[in-house]
């Protein structure tokens, strides 16, 4: 049974969710909150695996909700999934550095909310590679902030390559065609490199990789 929490301003955008949800067998909602504030809380005492969190809300905003969950060891096995009009906009790039697993559009269709509910609870690979290209974009005009960015040295050289491709948009798949090895290894070099970093998910791995330079953003690769 996957358990989500939905955090959102409007209740009516709450209730079409919770009606689309219950309807399913395997996913239960435990919870609605109308900011993020309250949201917070209600992960809190919930412990769902996967929020479905808007990014603007009164009280506190989404990408400050999923930066306060994310700080909380307590609350590590908390899934955040971002929801938003605007698609990949900024609030949405700062939603992923504060520690959301992705973002879905509040339109996006039913069958594609369920999957990516699935995916989240998973704990796999939370950015799709379309998603990932995207993100890429975002990156194009932006220096690596090595300042702020974790120690990539503590990585082998196996885990900086799939790091590296995984940033470009590849999934496991794809990244096991390229290196001639399995998908099980793939994820395996993926989670053993998330954990050196303190990522949350494929999604901050992500951000690590171009804010440390690891990979550098090039027109002609998106």
């Amino acid at each position: 049974m996957i358990r989500v929490a939905l955090v959102d301003d409007q209740a009516l955008m709450r209730a079409g969710f919770r009606a689309l949800l219950d309807a399913e067998d395997g996913i239960e909602v435990v919870g609605e909150a109308p900011d993020g504030r309250q949201g917070v809380e209600l992960v809190r005492t919930t412990m769902p695996d996967v929020a479905l969190i808007d990014v603007q809300m009164p009280v506190m905003t989404g990408i400050e909700a999923t930066r306060e969950i994310a700080a909380d060891p307590a609350l590590a096995a908390v899934h955040v999934v971002i929801l938003t009009n605007y698609g990949l906009d900024e609030y949405v790039f700062e939603a992923l550095r504060a520690g959301a697993a992705g973002f879905l559009l509040k339109d996006t269709e039913p069958d594609e909310l369920l999957r990516a509910i699935e995916v989240a609870a998973r704990g796999d690979a939370l950015l799709s590679p379309s998603i990932t290209r995207r993100l890429i974009g975002e990156f194009v005009a932006r220096p690596p902030d090595r300042a702020t960015a974790p120690g990539l040295e503590a990585l082998t050289r196996r885990e900086s390559e799939v790091t590296a491709l995984a940033a470009r948009g590849l999934s496991n798949e794809e990244i096991a065609a390229h290196m001639v090895i399995s998908p099980f290894t793939v994820k395996t070099h993926i989670s053993r490199a998330m954990t050196k970093l303190g990522a949350r998910d494929r999604a901050q791995l992500v951000v690590f990789a171009y804010e440390s330079g690891l990979v550098v953003a090039q027109g002609n690769q998106l």
